[in-house]
């Protein structure tokens, strides 16, 4: 298996970047504006832009009003957070760990805040999403280190190790996970819908408590990215660049720790966001973190509004959840993405 950085591309000269990379910034926030005006007007009720925009300065009253701003606003805005977190998180593990495969999924991060959530529900009797936070943040913490400690191979990270040992973790992880629900039918009740990955019926108090976490995590992801640049080279030469490989590794593995915690206390796991959106974005700006986190941060939320809106429309009056929408649509690009890495 290559175990090289992902996703070499062709060199661009520094006068076409310097305005190439802004404009698709541009670019790609436009589209998710566009995206983000859909979510608001689309779904088992179409509601006209025009109306969309009386609902939000106001001016509009009634039934898609109130559709408006009590429901797809808030979900949106939690579309919003949890893409953008999910498509950070996805970029910096694969930047620490120097494998184009990694994601908060892949690692088995995702699993572990699951469990812990579950447990959480199981022994706690939980039953609101702005419970979940600390104990989805505190799985996968537990998830990363034992990944992490899977993957050694002396004193250095085998990133082919990391990748199995994050596929064998998920599996044993999630096999926990059904037996707490099986043990218990009112975790069962409580779990089976949040586990699928879903943004439907989530208040904006879901998503207040998690921003301090979202926050500091893209903060820590943002503070490290130039270090990734240096990280990609190998060990030996970021060391001799003078960077602190151990302390990168350590200050990224929070980020992605908090930032996947706080999207799966949310929405659940929800699946190949993380996965996809570094792989798409840098074809289009390069290998660059500096330049390639922000592009995340925008191609993250246009990934899961896109989802989130097909669920609602294939199969009008009702919807899929956006987890499912993902899985299916990720799936096959974990098989391509496998395949080329392989080569």
């Amino acid at each position: 298996m290559r175990t090289d950085p992902p996703g070499d591309t062709a060199p661009a000269t520094p006068r076409s970047s310097a305005v190439r990379r802004p404009l698709l910034l541009v670019a790609g926030l436009c589209a998710l504006v566009l995206c983000a005006a859909l979510s608001l007007a689309l779904g088992s009720r179409s509601v006209p832009l025009t109306t969309v925009v009386d609902a939000l300065t106001g001016s509009a009253h009634g039934t898609d009003a109130d559709v408006v701003t009590g429901l797809r606003v808030p979900r949106t805005l939690i579309g919003l957070a949890v893409g953008a977190a999910l498509g950070i998180a996805g970029a910096v593990a694969q930047g620490v760990t120097r494998n184009p495969l990694a994601s908060p999924i892949t690692l088995g991060i995702n699993a572990g805040a699951s469990l812990a959530v579950v447990a959480a529900i199981y022994a706690l009797d939980l039953s609101r999403p702005v419970e979940y936070v600390w104990f989805a943040v505190a799985g996968a913490a537990v998830a990363a280190v034992a990944a992490y400690a899977m993957s050694r191979r002396g004193g250095d990270l085998d990133p082919v190790r990391l990748a199995l040992g994050g596929t064998v973790l998920t599996v044993v992880l999630t096999s926990w996970t059904s037996a707490l629900m099986l043990a218990s039918h009112r975790t069962l009740d409580e779990a089976r819908f949040w586990l699928v990955g879903s943004i439907a019926g989530r208040r904006l108090d879901a998503l207040t408590p998690v921003l301090p976490v979202l926050a500091l995590g893209l903060l820590a992801a943002f503070a490290v990215a130039p270090a990734l640049n240096a990280l990609a080279l190998g060990d030996e030469s970021a060391q001799s660049l003078g960077v602190p490989v151990a302390r990168i590794r350590l200050v990224g593995g929070l980020a992605v720790v908090l930032l996947a915690g706080s999207a799966v206390a949310v929405a659940g796991p929800v699946a190949f966001i993380g996965l996809a959106a570094p792989h798409l974005v840098r074809p289009l700006l390069g290998n660059d973190h500096r330049w390639l986190l922000p592009g995340c941060l925008i191609t993250g939320p246009l990934l899961l509004l896109t989802a989130d809106v097909l669920g609602r429309l294939v199969v009008r009056p009702s919807e899929i959840e956006v987890g499912i929408v993902t899985a299916f649509l990720g799936a096959p690009l974990l098989a391509v993405l496998a395949r080329k890495v392989a080569k």
